[in-house]
């Protein structure tokens, strides 16, 4: 329905590929226990959704900057601001700092970096997979290390990312009320985190011997492919439920109206094809990586213009939105840092 009402591609875009969280889960899960019996192939499988989620967390950050307008219009209206301290909160050890847009560019490298890190740490698993250093649930650091070190480096990279997401919303909380952000925040927050750390107890209890292995005529499979069977299993029931909550929190009704002419006819739009095409493109997420990693990154935002934003209705009054861009163009130093 999004794809059908597509009439604001830069908030859409990021909408429809985080509510594809749910088929790919679901799928690839379902996939994973039809190879039950194969010890090996539901690693590959899960490689792909594990992925995935590290696209959902930046999609997740890039449509809040959407929803506020981008860098320009966020920092017009929290740069200068006391950070406030609170354990709580986990701000605690950002006391005494100001927002500023060292703060937006941490936020975001934080979110990257797991763009990045989970996919290597993917192809790792893949390759100590083939060479038999890992397996599900095995702690053991001397005979097969593979999955306690990535274990460890995922942890962290994982973290990292969902407390930057985590800071973001702390920071423009009050600016995104309109656009109901808590159920859309919790959502990806349970759908990804919840599934990790789903994870990690089954291979705690699989280590505790609460799972057995599964040795009979037809079948005989490790104690953590069982582990993850039952992983896998949870998440195909628990798709259903986030299906639904996600349905609700990213509703297409209120892009209906943008598709509708004065008579009340769904107006002219492009095809569901060539909407999903331009929608599972990563090139903006590429180029917000350089941009945000590169070393000649500059500390500026610009604002756009004001007829760009409010139609060609303003440009009988050019001179003066002219001088009101000029005023809200934030030129930051480069020691402005976070």
């Amino acid at each position: 329905m999004h794809l059908r009402y597509y009439s604001s591609p830069n908030e859409q875009r990021h909408i429809v590929r985080i509510l594809f969280i749910v088929p790919i889960y679901a799928f690839d899960s379902w996939l994973s226990l039809l190879f039950f019996t194969n010890e090996e192939y539901y690693v590959y499988f899960d490689t792909v959704r594990d992925c995935y989620e590290a696209f959902v967390i930046y999609n997740f950050l890039s449509l809040c900057y959407e929803y506020l307008g981008g860098e320009s219009a966020i920092m017009s209206e929290i740069r200068g601001k006391p950070i406030e301290s609170s354990c709580m909160y986990g701000t605690c050890c950002l006391w005494g700092k100001t927002y500023s847009i060292g703060f937006l560019r941490f936020c975001k490298q934080a979110t990257l970096q797991f763009c990045v890190v989970k996919p290597l740490m993917a192809m790792i698993t893949v390759i100590l997979q083939a060479f038999g250093k890992y397996r599900d649930g095995d702690f053991k650091y001397v005979y097969r290390p593979g999955y306690l070190y990535v274990t460890i480096i995922y942890n962290i990279s994982v973290s990292l990312s969902l407390y930057a997401l985590f800071l973001f919303y702390f920071a423009t909380r009050e600016l995104l009320v309109p656009y109901s952000p808590v159920l859309k925040f919790f959502m990806v927050k349970s759908v990804i985190f919840l599934s990790f750390w789903q994870g990690m107890l089954l291979a705690i209890l699989e280590k505790c011997g609460a799972i057995p292995q599964i040795s009979s005529a037809e079948v005989s499979v490790g104690e953590g492919t069982v582990a993850a069977g039952y992983q896998n299993f949870i998440i195909c029931v628990e798709m259903f439920f986030a299906a639904l909550a996600l349905r609700h929190a990213f509703t297409y009704k209120v892009y209906m109206d943008k598709r509708l002419d004065s008579q009340g006819r769904c107006a002219p739009m492009k095809s569901i094809s060539s909407s999903l095409k331009e929608t599972m493109n990563p090139g903006d997420m590429v180029q917000d990586a350089i941009h945000n990693f590169s070393p000649a990154y500059q500390q500026y935002t610009q604002q756009s213009t004001l007829e760009q934003r409010q139609g060609p209705a303003m440009s009988r009054s050019h001179s003066t939105a002219s001088t009101r861009d000029n005023e809200k163009t934030l030129l930051l130093s480069s020691d402005d840092e976070f």
